[in-house]
């Protein structure tokens, strides 16, 4: 566990770059499962691998990094590598992708001494879901090809906090602790304050460390992508699921009007037809 700040980026890329990503148990399970039937009956393929990979956004970012260096000792250069989760593993193949992920730590055995951070980490892979499936409803309306891509990076926008999550939970707790104290605090602010960087150019930077898929990258890009539709698409789903994540006001978060507006702007809806797709998306 890491239970101090690093001196600045290339100090926290470094770490985190080498540091093991653990999964959820339910993963862990379900693969093992899955291991058991591939050397049974040799029948998996990537399409059965896939489902419980994407539910879990730490076994994806696992995957998608794992499969970005395999390119790279394979002479495939540090871009335009497989967007998808299926694509990835079809690249990595079904023996391959059993041997690399055998054993893996999983995050509630890695946390079992610290309930908080377990619980805090649950919060934010809830989030990621819910953006997940805001995004994905998103790129379908606006007929996007990029659709899965999209639900994708929203999935793994926050993947930087989740790792803080795993790896530093002492530091993420009190960045919580922060933010409860002065509701006024940004996250960015709170994250320079005590960790000498956000956390969103910690991503940028561990992501082009991995070298993940290009157009994965450029949509996580908040600030120089800003107006692409595409980036609006993932950043409006992570804004509207992290505002109505609250249990004590969820869709009544004064935040949620203004949400509402700019994703009716993005899909060319009137403000009555956007709540309602909004709504049935998060069923």
């Amino acid at each position: 566990m890491l239970t101090h700040a690093l001196p600045d980026l290339p100090a926290w890329t470094r770490w985190f770059s080498d540091a093991p990503i653990p999964v959820l148990a339910a993963t862990a399970e379900e693969l093992e499962l899955l291991e058991r039937v591939e050397a049974t009956r040799g029948d998996v393929d990537a399409h059965q691998l896939a489902d419980p990979v994407r539910q879990d956004p730490l076994m994806t970012l696992k995957l998608l990094a794992a499969v970005a260096q395999l390119r790279r000792k394979r002479g495939g250069g540090d871009s335009g590598g497989p967007e998808t989760v299926t694509a990835a593993l079809v690249m990595m193949g079904i023996g391959p992708f059993f041997r690399t992920f055998s054993g893996m730590t999983q995050v509630e055995v890695h946390l079992a001494s610290q309930p908080e951070a377990l619980a805090g980490l649950q919060r934010v892979l809830r989030r990621a879901h819910r953006a997940a499936n805001f995004s994905l409803g998103f790129a379908v309306h606006r007929m996007d090809d990029d659709a899965e891509v999209l639900q994708l990076a929203a999935q793994l926008h926050d993947f930087a906090e989740m790792l803080l999550w795993c790896h530093a939970p002492a530091l993420a707790l009190e960045i919580a602790s922060r933010q409860r104290a002065d509701p006024t605090l940004r996250s960015d602010h709170a994250q320079r304050q005590l960790l000498n960087i956000d956390l969103l150019a910690l991503q940028q930077a561990l992501m082009h460390t991995w070298a993940l898929p290009e157009l994965l990258v450029r949509i996580a890009d908040d600030n120089s992508q800003a107006a692409q539709p595409q980036v609006q698409n993932v950043v409006l789903a992570i804004r509207l699921a992290r505002h109505t994540e609250d249990p004590a006001r969820g869709w009544d978060n004064p935040a949620v009007p203004d949400d509402l507006a700019a994703i009716a702007r993005l899909l060319n809806l009137s403000l009555p037809a956007t709540e309602t797709l909004v709504r049935a998306i998060d069923g």
